[in-house]
């Protein structure tokens, strides 16, 4: 009888949990926002579009190519108890793009990335104060390696350092905000429909932006770019929505940092902007931040409700 009670249950391959899944989600969004950021880096810095009008066009051409999935599923589909909430969640997250296109158009990509990467400190820390979420020490000493990390790329302390590089520290506030709405929202909504609503409420505000700045009719090249980009917001969007509805939010935070190489490497290909020397320990930091989160998940995990993660 002993032996009975000793003998593990067989458990479910990891890559069925909610928490590898997530994970995963949260990657490919990265990998996904890269080529988002490459694409606005180029309209601002090459082809002199303003960053209000690229912000518009890109998440009006995402708004368009979700329609295939609203007129699939039905209105019925996209019902929402929560509307405060989305509206809410679309003015963080407009004005976090604002903040953060403003940034591209005068920093290169790999610095603006390191500014952002604060965005899950902030987060983790939300999802403590007001998500009620667990954070064990090995969650919380991640975050923090992953921010220490961005700081030491970042280098405010540096004779080089410039104002507009405050710009993706502002968008790093408000989409901490953002992702801590979404969270909440993806706990009763399809993430689907949580990345419907985002869009449709983003684009008349980005749109007044636009206006507002002095809205300027791009050219063909720029609005082919436009509109391919605006299928990756989509997608980028979809992709943070499942992460959110797979797992915790405090845990998949720590794999946002994974981005970093993504567009690093697309702003070296693109435009020659080369890391400075910290650049590489910073990084360093920030991988195994996510790493080592993914490996505490492995030996923690128990079962596909994700039970183990709550000790991470």
């Amino acid at each position: 009888m002993n032996q009975i009670s000793q003998t593990a249950l067989p458990q479910p391959p990891l890559i069925n949990s909610g928490a590898f899944m997530g994970a995963i989600y949260m990657i490919c969004a990265g990998l996904s926002f890269a080529l988002v950021n490459l694409a606005t880096q180029y309209l601002t810095m090459s082809l002199g579009v303003t960053s209000p009008v690229v912000a518009f066009g890109q998440y009006f051409a995402a708004l368009l190519f979700s329609l295939p999935w609203l007129l699939k599923v039905g209105i019925r589909a996209a019902r929402t108890n929560a509307t405060g909430k989305h509206l809410l969640r679309v003015i963080f997250a407009v004005l976090g793009v604002q903040a953060w296109v403003a940034g591209l158009a005068h920093v290169p990509i790999w610095q603006g990335i390191a500014l952002i990467m604060t965005s899950p400190f902030f987060v983790t820390l939300g999802a403590h104060l007001i998500l009620k979420e667990k954070i064990g020490i090995h969650r919380l000493a991640a975050t923090i390696l992953g921010f220490v990390g961005g700081m030491i790329i970042l280098a405010p302390w540096s004779d080089s350092f410039s104002f507009y590089a405050l710009w993706p520290v502002v968008a790093a506030i408000f989409w901490a905000g953002t992702s801590l709405l979404t969270k909440t929202l993806t706990g009763n909504e399809a993430p689907e429909a949580v990345t419907l609503y985002l869009l449709l409420f983003m684009t008349p505000f980005n749109g007044l932006l636009a206006v507002g700045s002095g809205f300027a009719m791009p050219g063909m090249d720029a609005i082919a770019i436009i509109g391919l980009s605006g299928f990756f917001v989509l997608l980028s969007q979809w992709l943070i929505a499942r992460a959110y509805s797979s797992a915790d939010a405090a845990y998949v935070q720590p794999f946002d940092h994974v981005k970093l190489p993504f567009n690093v490497a697309a702003g070296w290909i693109a435009f020659g902007f080369a890391p400075v020397g910290q650049f590489w320990l910073g990084a360093l930091l920030i991988v195994a931040a996510s790493l080592y989160i993914l490996h505490r998940e492995t030996r923690l995990y128990r079962g596909p409700t994700g039970a183990a993660a709550a000790a991470i």
